[in-house]
């Protein structure tokens, strides 16, 4: 992931909404360094892929062998 940094008056003019989707696609780090010498970073949250569908099965009374009948 790239980083870059930029000031307040970079990007105050363009939507908020742009500036996300920006991050987003190009998967960078993005600093807004504010006036007041204080930043604030956005950085996309990477996609996570689908947990895989086993096939199988779970017999009937499976508890039971674990902890006994009736609890």
């Amino acid at each position: 992931m790239t980083t870059r940094t930029v000031s307040l008056a970079d990007v105050e003019e363009r939507k908020l909404g742009d500036v996300l989707r920006e991050v987003a696609s190009e998967q960078e780090v993005l600093t807004i360094e504010l006036p007041e010498g204080e930043a604030v970073t956005i950085q996309p949250v990477p996609r996570l892929r689908p947990l895989l569908v086993l096939e199988g099965y779970v017999p009937e009374g499976w508890k039971d062998a674990i902890n006994g009948p009736g609890e």
